[in-house]
Protein backbone atom coordinates (compact mmCIF):
# COMPACT_ATOMS: atom_id res chain seq x y z
CA UNK A 1 0.00 0.00 0.00
CA UNK A 2 1.14 3.81 -1.23
CA UNK A 3 0.52 6.51 0.29
CA UNK A 4 0.90 10.19 -1.94
CA UNK A 5 1.76 13.01 0.08
CA UNK A 6 0.91 16.02 -2.08
CA UNK A 7 1.80 19.11 -1.06
CA UNK A 8 0.56 22.78 -3.23
CA UNK A 9 3.52 25.09 -2.57
CA UNK A 10 3.29 28.89 -3.10
CA UNK A 11 6.33 31.20 -1.52
CA UNK A 12 6.95 28.60 1.02
CA UNK A 13 10.85 28.96 1.12
CA UNK A 14 10.67 29.29 5.19
CA UNK A 15 8.64 26.13 6.08
CA UNK A 16 8.85 23.33 3.27
CA UNK A 17 11.98 22.06 4.10
CA UNK A 18 10.89 21.67 7.22
CA UNK A 19 7.79 19.88 6.39
CA UNK A 20 9.17 17.71 4.07
CA UNK A 21 12.11 16.50 6.27
CA UNK A 22 9.51 16.26 9.32
CA UNK A 23 7.32 14.03 7.04
CA UNK A 24 9.88 12.05 5.97
CA UNK A 25 11.40 11.47 9.39
CA UNK A 26 7.58 10.48 10.58
CA UNK A 27 6.85 8.62 7.52
CA UNK A 28 9.81 6.27 7.24
CA UNK A 29 9.67 2.31 8.50
CA UNK A 30 5.81 3.29 8.79
CA UNK A 31 4.35 4.01 5.03
CA UNK A 32 5.33 3.30 1.73
CA UNK A 33 5.12 6.85 0.35
CA UNK A 34 5.79 9.26 -2.26
CA UNK A 35 6.09 13.01 -1.78
CA UNK A 36 4.60 15.51 -4.57
CA UNK A 37 5.72 19.00 -4.53
CA UNK A 38 3.79 21.06 -7.04
CA UNK A 39 5.27 24.63 -6.81
CA UNK A 40 2.42 26.60 -7.91
CA UNK A 41 4.42 29.61 -9.75
CA UNK A 42 6.59 30.65 -6.49
CA UNK A 43 7.58 34.12 -6.14
CA UNK A 44 10.58 33.60 -3.86
CA UNK A 45 13.60 30.55 -2.97
CA UNK A 46 10.63 27.82 -2.83
CA UNK A 47 11.27 25.62 -5.80
CA UNK A 48 15.37 25.83 -5.61
CA UNK A 49 14.95 24.63 -1.91
CA UNK A 50 12.66 21.78 -3.87
CA UNK A 51 15.12 20.37 -5.96
CA UNK A 52 17.78 20.52 -3.05
CA UNK A 53 15.33 18.21 -1.13
CA UNK A 54 14.01 16.19 -4.46
CA UNK A 55 18.13 16.10 -5.07
CA UNK A 56 18.92 14.35 -1.22
CA UNK A 57 15.39 12.11 -1.30
CA UNK A 58 14.32 9.22 -3.71
CA UNK A 59 10.79 9.33 -2.89
CA UNK A 60 10.51 13.10 -3.91
CA UNK A 61 9.19 14.75 -6.83
CA UNK A 62 8.96 18.31 -7.66
CA UNK A 63 6.41 19.34 -10.47
CA UNK A 64 6.33 23.11 -11.40
CA UNK A 65 4.01 24.88 -12.62
CA UNK A 66 4.20 27.35 -15.33
CA UNK A 67 2.18 30.11 -13.45
CA UNK A 68 0.54 30.53 -10.53
CA UNK A 69 -2.75 28.55 -11.10
CA UNK A 70 -4.26 27.94 -7.79
CA UNK A 71 -4.42 25.75 -5.02
CA UNK A 72 -6.81 23.38 -6.07
CA UNK A 73 -5.79 23.22 -9.60
CA UNK A 74 -2.49 22.46 -8.01
CA UNK A 75 -3.76 19.49 -6.34
CA UNK A 76 -5.30 18.11 -9.34
CA UNK A 77 -1.93 18.45 -10.88
CA UNK A 78 -0.33 16.22 -7.77
CA UNK A 79 -3.81 14.13 -7.60
CA UNK A 80 -3.20 13.19 -11.93
CA UNK A 81 0.14 12.27 -10.83
CA UNK A 82 -0.03 10.57 -8.10
CA UNK A 83 0.36 6.60 -7.50
CA UNK A 84 -0.71 6.04 -4.24
CA UNK A 85 -3.83 3.77 -3.18
CA UNK A 86 -4.19 7.17 -0.79
CA UNK A 87 -3.95 10.64 -1.32
CA UNK A 88 -3.50 13.00 1.44
CA UNK A 89 -3.65 16.26 1.15
CA UNK A 90 -1.87 19.23 3.10
CA UNK A 91 -0.60 22.29 3.26
CA UNK A 92 3.29 24.29 2.79
CA UNK A 93 2.74 26.30 6.48
CA UNK A 94 3.18 23.87 9.06
CA UNK A 95 0.06 24.42 10.77
CA UNK A 96 -0.69 20.83 10.49
CA UNK A 97 1.66 18.80 13.43
CA UNK A 98 3.41 15.91 12.44
CA UNK A 99 1.48 13.54 14.59
CA UNK A 100 -2.22 14.93 13.03
CA UNK A 101 -0.77 14.08 10.29
CA UNK A 102 -0.07 10.24 11.33
CA UNK A 103 -3.33 10.27 13.12
CA UNK A 104 -5.02 11.56 10.21
CA UNK A 105 -3.60 8.44 7.62
CA UNK A 106 -3.82 5.94 10.03
CA UNK A 107 -7.28 6.93 10.90
CA UNK A 108 -7.90 6.60 6.48
CA UNK A 109 -6.63 3.60 6.39
CA UNK A 110 -8.29 1.92 8.99
CA UNK A 111 -12.23 3.16 8.15
CA UNK A 112 -11.22 2.29 4.35
CA UNK A 113 -14.07 0.42 4.03
CA UNK A 114 -16.32 2.62 5.23
CA UNK A 115 -15.23 6.15 4.06
CA UNK A 116 -13.72 6.99 0.74
CA UNK A 117 -12.55 10.39 2.25
CA UNK A 118 -11.63 11.41 6.16
CA UNK A 119 -11.65 15.43 6.64
CA UNK A 120 -9.04 16.80 9.51
CA UNK A 121 -11.58 18.74 11.68
CA UNK A 122 -9.57 21.33 13.79
CA UNK A 123 -11.99 22.26 17.35
CA UNK A 124 -9.81 25.56 17.06
CA UNK A 125 -8.41 26.13 13.90
CA UNK A 126 -5.15 29.16 14.12
CA UNK A 127 -6.42 30.47 10.77
CA UNK A 128 -6.25 34.39 10.71
CA UNK A 129 -9.02 36.56 10.81
CA UNK A 130 -9.19 36.83 7.07
CA UNK A 131 -9.42 32.85 6.07
CA UNK A 132 -11.66 32.13 9.32
CA UNK A 133 -14.45 34.35 7.26
CA UNK A 134 -13.67 33.43 3.99
CA UNK A 135 -14.35 29.47 5.25
CA UNK A 136 -17.04 30.34 6.89
CA UNK A 137 -18.95 31.68 4.48
CA UNK A 138 -17.94 29.25 2.14
CA UNK A 139 -19.21 26.80 4.80
CA UNK A 140 -22.63 28.04 4.60
CA UNK A 141 -22.23 28.38 0.90
CA UNK A 142 -21.67 24.41 0.69
CA UNK A 143 -24.50 23.69 2.72
CA UNK A 144 -27.21 25.39 0.14
CA UNK A 145 -25.21 24.22 -2.82
CA UNK A 146 -23.34 21.38 -2.56
CA UNK A 147 -25.63 19.84 0.05
CA UNK A 148 -23.53 19.89 2.52
CA UNK A 149 -23.59 17.81 5.75
CA UNK A 150 -23.73 20.63 8.21
CA UNK A 151 -21.15 19.11 10.57
CA UNK A 152 -18.64 18.31 7.92
CA UNK A 153 -15.86 20.92 7.95
CA UNK A 154 -14.48 21.42 4.64
CA UNK A 155 -10.61 21.26 5.37
CA UNK A 156 -7.98 21.16 3.05
CA UNK A 157 -6.10 19.09 5.25
CA UNK A 158 -7.62 15.16 4.01
CA UNK A 159 -6.89 11.61 2.85
CA UNK A 160 -8.62 10.35 -0.45
CA UNK A 161 -8.57 6.77 -1.63
CA UNK A 162 -7.95 5.65 -5.04
CA UNK A 163 -11.32 5.17 -6.29
CA UNK A 164 -12.04 9.14 -5.09
CA UNK A 165 -8.97 10.00 -6.82
CA UNK A 166 -9.67 8.33 -9.98
CA UNK A 167 -13.12 10.02 -10.26
CA UNK A 168 -11.57 13.51 -9.04
CA UNK A 169 -9.16 13.25 -12.35
CA UNK A 170 -11.59 13.12 -14.63
CA UNK A 171 -12.82 16.60 -13.98
CA UNK A 172 -10.84 18.67 -17.27
CA UNK A 173 -12.72 22.18 -16.33
CA UNK A 174 -10.19 25.33 -15.70
CA UNK A 175 -12.31 25.85 -12.43
CA UNK A 176 -12.03 23.44 -10.01
CA UNK A 177 -13.09 22.86 -6.53
CA UNK A 178 -11.74 20.03 -5.24
CA UNK A 179 -14.23 19.63 -1.92
CA UNK A 180 -16.84 20.15 -4.66
CA UNK A 181 -15.99 17.30 -6.95
CA UNK A 182 -15.68 15.13 -3.44
CA UNK A 183 -19.21 15.98 -2.46
CA UNK A 184 -20.27 14.96 -5.80
CA UNK A 185 -18.83 11.61 -6.22
CA UNK A 186 -19.52 10.33 -2.53
CA UNK A 187 -21.58 10.40 0.41
CA UNK A 188 -19.07 8.25 2.45
CA UNK A 189 -16.95 10.92 4.23
CA UNK A 190 -15.31 10.98 7.95
CA UNK A 191 -13.60 13.03 10.18
CA UNK A 192 -10.76 13.20 12.49
CA UNK A 193 -10.45 16.35 15.17
CA UNK A 194 -6.62 17.36 15.14
CA UNK A 195 -5.06 19.69 16.19
CA UNK A 196 -3.94 23.27 14.48
CA UNK A 197 -0.19 24.94 14.87
CA UNK A 198 -0.13 29.07 14.55
CA UNK A 199 1.47 29.80 11.16
CA UNK A 200 5.26 30.51 12.15
CA UNK A 201 6.72 32.29 9.26
CA UNK A 202 5.03 34.43 6.33
CA UNK A 203 0.96 35.15 5.46
CA UNK A 204 -1.62 33.17 4.22
CA UNK A 205 -1.70 33.35 0.24
CA UNK A 206 -5.45 33.54 0.52
CA UNK A 207 -6.39 37.16 -0.59
CA UNK A 208 -9.77 38.67 -0.59
CA UNK A 209 -9.77 38.23 -4.57
CA UNK A 210 -8.50 34.55 -3.89
CA UNK A 211 -11.41 33.72 -1.89
CA UNK A 212 -14.21 35.48 -4.07
CA UNK A 213 -12.54 33.17 -6.73
CA UNK A 214 -12.71 30.08 -4.70
CA UNK A 215 -16.38 31.09 -3.57
CA UNK A 216 -17.27 32.03 -7.70
CA UNK A 217 -15.71 28.33 -8.18
CA UNK A 218 -18.21 26.47 -5.84
CA UNK A 219 -21.18 29.27 -6.20
CA UNK A 220 -21.18 28.29 -10.23
CA UNK A 221 -19.88 25.38 -10.40
CA UNK A 222 -21.79 22.50 -9.10
CA UNK A 223 -25.14 23.79 -9.39
CA UNK A 224 -27.72 26.09 -11.08
CA UNK A 225 -29.34 27.40 -7.58
CA UNK A 226 -27.99 31.23 -8.29
CA UNK A 227 -30.12 31.06 -11.52
CA UNK A 228 -32.79 30.02 -10.11
CA UNK A 229 -32.34 32.30 -6.80
CA UNK A 230 -32.04 35.61 -9.58
CA UNK A 231 -35.13 33.96 -11.36
CA UNK A 232 -36.81 33.94 -8.10
CA UNK A 233 -36.08 37.38 -6.84
CA UNK A 234 -36.98 38.02 -10.40
CA UNK A 235 -40.80 37.30 -10.16
CA UNK A 236 -41.11 38.21 -6.79
CA UNK A 237 -39.90 41.89 -7.42
CA UNK A 238 -42.09 41.73 -10.96
CA UNK A 239 -45.15 40.97 -8.86
CA UNK A 240 -43.97 43.99 -6.59
CA UNK A 241 -44.00 46.36 -9.16
CA UNK A 242 -47.36 44.89 -10.69
CA UNK A 243 -49.14 45.27 -7.04
CA UNK A 244 -47.80 49.28 -7.19
CA UNK A 245 -48.57 50.23 -10.33
CA UNK A 246 -52.31 48.78 -9.80
CA UNK A 247 -51.97 50.81 -6.54
CA UNK A 248 -50.41 54.11 -8.16
CA UNK A 249 -53.80 53.70 -10.91
CA UNK A 250 -56.14 53.52 -7.96
CA UNK A 251 -54.92 56.35 -6.37
CA UNK A 252 -54.72 58.38 -9.38
CA UNK A 253 -58.44 57.49 -10.27
CA UNK A 254 -59.76 58.45 -6.49
CA UNK A 255 -57.31 61.25 -5.88
CA UNK A 256 -57.36 63.55 -8.95
CA UNK A 257 -54.05 65.91 -7.73
CA UNK A 258 -52.03 63.17 -6.40
CA UNK A 259 -48.79 63.90 -6.98
CA UNK A 260 -46.03 61.24 -9.02
CA UNK A 261 -43.77 60.71 -6.51
CA UNK A 262 -39.82 61.13 -7.84
CA UNK A 263 -37.56 60.07 -4.62
CA UNK A 264 -40.09 56.33 -5.12
CA UNK A 265 -39.36 56.60 -8.97
CA UNK A 266 -35.55 56.65 -8.51
CA UNK A 267 -35.98 53.77 -5.90
CA UNK A 268 -37.67 51.77 -7.91
CA UNK A 269 -35.25 52.50 -10.88
CA UNK A 270 -32.41 51.68 -8.81
CA UNK A 271 -33.67 48.08 -7.26
CA UNK A 272 -34.91 46.80 -10.55
CA UNK A 273 -31.98 48.08 -12.49
CA UNK A 274 -29.64 46.46 -10.02
CA UNK A 275 -31.92 43.12 -9.66
CA UNK A 276 -31.24 42.85 -13.54
CA UNK A 277 -27.69 43.81 -13.63
CA UNK A 278 -27.12 40.79 -10.56
CA UNK A 279 -29.05 38.21 -12.77
CA UNK A 280 -27.00 39.60 -15.89
CA UNK A 281 -23.80 39.01 -13.71
CA UNK A 282 -24.33 35.49 -12.72
CA UNK A 283 -25.68 34.52 -15.91
CA UNK A 284 -22.58 35.74 -17.55
CA UNK A 285 -20.01 34.17 -15.13
CA UNK A 286 -21.89 30.75 -16.30
CA UNK A 287 -21.40 31.46 -19.61
CA UNK A 288 -18.05 32.71 -19.40
CA UNK A 289 -17.01 29.60 -17.51
CA UNK A 290 -18.38 27.80 -20.52
CA UNK A 291 -16.99 29.93 -23.22
CA UNK A 292 -13.24 29.49 -21.87
CA UNK A 293 -13.69 25.30 -20.71
CA UNK A 294 -14.91 25.20 -24.60
CA UNK A 295 -11.54 26.88 -25.99
CA UNK A 296 -9.83 24.47 -23.33
CA UNK A 297 -8.07 27.11 -21.41
CA UNK A 298 -5.74 24.83 -19.35
CA UNK A 299 -6.42 23.38 -16.14
CA UNK A 300 -2.83 23.77 -14.96
CA UNK A 301 0.74 23.69 -17.02
CA UNK A 302 3.34 21.83 -15.71
CA UNK A 303 6.89 23.45 -17.07
CA UNK A 304 9.20 21.23 -14.97
CA UNK A 305 9.38 17.88 -13.78
CA UNK A 306 12.49 16.94 -10.99
CA UNK A 307 12.74 13.41 -9.68
CA UNK A 308 15.63 11.68 -8.69
CA UNK A 309 16.82 8.77 -10.85
CA UNK A 310 17.38 6.62 -7.86
CA UNK A 311 13.30 6.82 -7.98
Amino acid sequence: MMISVIIPVYNSSQTIGKLIEGLIENFKGKFNYEVIIVNDGSKDDSEKICKDLVNKQNNVSLYSLSKNFGEHNAVMAGLNNSKGDFAIIIDDDLQNPFNSIIDLVDYGIKNSSKYDVVYADYSNNKYGLLKRLGSKINDITANIILKKPKELYLSSFKIINRFTINEIIKHKSPYVYIDGLILGITNNIGSIKVEHNERQHGQSGYTITRLIRLWLSMFTGFSIIPLRISMVIGILLSLFGLLYSIITIIEKIFYKNYPIGYASIIIFITIFSGTILIALGILGEYVGRIFLSLNQKPQYIIKKVEKNLKN
